[in-house]
């Protein structure tokens, strides 16, 4: 997969690394199983940045995807404040999280932060968490 020079202009030059960190991932990925990889950029409000990468388990269930990988390894060190999150798969259209990964992005982000989607040959969708799961559950509705 190769980020276009279009997908770049979009983003901003300085944004490239989030892409290319998203994408290179997918050749780490552990997807004996599936061999459905994908990889992941969270970027933190200072600019720090968490690659993620989807691992199968041979029991299923134990999976885990490449977003909820990046913001574990985040949060596992600290972090809380998040600005910008790129998905990358070898998928003919820009890749969709499943909802498992859209409840954890809301747990840790605002529902206006970035999310960019990117599937093969550059393909890319600019959303937001709200866009991704409207009307979602969180700790506003929980009794306390």
């Amino acid at each position: 997969m190769s980020v276009t020079k279009e997908a770049v202009f979009k983003m901003g030059e300085a944004k490239k690394e989030w892409l290319d960190v998203a994408v290179s991932a997918l050749d780490k990925a552990y997807v004996p199983y599936s061999r459905f990889p994908v990889g992941a950029c969270l970027v933190t409000k200072e600019g720090k940045v968490y690659q993620g990468l989807n691992i199968e388990n041979a029991s299923y269930g134990l999976s885990n995807c490449a977003e909820r990988t990046a913001f574990f390894k985040a949060v596992s060190e600290g972090e809380r404040d998040f600005q910008h999150l790129v998905i990358a798969g070898h998928t003919p259209e820009p890749i969709s999280p499943c909802g498992a990964c859209r409840q954890v992005m809301v747990e840790f982000c605002e529902p206006t932060m970035p999310v960019t989607l990117l599937g093969d040959d550059g393909v890319m969708m600019e959303t937001t968490i709200e866009q991704l799961l409207p009307y979602s559950f969180n700790n506003k509705d929980l009794p306390g």
